[in-house]
């Protein structure tokens, strides 16, 4: 969270003209309440599992790009499903940055705590090794949206190498 998901996401749609979702949006549509109020009345496993189920219904679609909540890569299905359907991007930015981009808001169940710098570090930490199973991780905490999504544009439009003739 707090790494520039959603806005860089949907300037990728935009360029390339594609469609965007964005999974958190999508599963509060479905079930008809913030994110928030799904973790507090139905606790992390639940949302976990909606996540889940969304992300395999959004995966069979083509030229889409999703935005994905952090915690998604908790599961070694959902890591899977994104790598085996599309480009697995994972953008990030120093614990500094992310508080900076995310003290203004209260809808962040997770940073809904006394020290959420702290909070931070430990998601971080905890994460890493999920997060490093990405085809590509970029640093945002310097970009702007469109250097992010211009550096994604050319990742996912890069040929990969003629294989030799033997």
């Amino acid at each position: 969270m707090g790494t520039g998901k959603s806005a860089a996401a949907r300037e990728l749609a935009r360029r390339k003209k594609w469609q965007f979702v964005d999974l958190d949006e999508l599963i509060e549509l479905k079930e008809k309440r913030p994110i928030p109020e799904i973790f507090a009345k139905s606790g992390e496993p639940y949302f976990r599992r909606l996540e889940k189920r969304t992300l395999k219904e959004v995966s069979l679609q083509k030229k889409f790009v999703v935005a994905c909540g952090g915690g998604i890569v908790l599961d070694a299905d959902n890591i899977r499903i994104m790598k085996e359907t599309g480009a697995m991007i994972c953008l990030s930015a120093t614990p500094e940055a992310i508080l900076g981009r995310t003290s203004r808001y209260t809808h962040r169940p997770l940073l809904n705590v006394p020290d959420p710098k702290r909070q931070i570090d430990l998601l971080l930490k905890l994460r890493a090794p999920y997060y490093a199973q990405a085809h590509k991780t970029i640093d945002t905490t310097k970009l702007s949206v469109e250097q992010v999504a211009e550096k994604i544009i050319k990742l996912i439009d890069k040929k990969p190498p003629a294989k030799k003739k033997r």
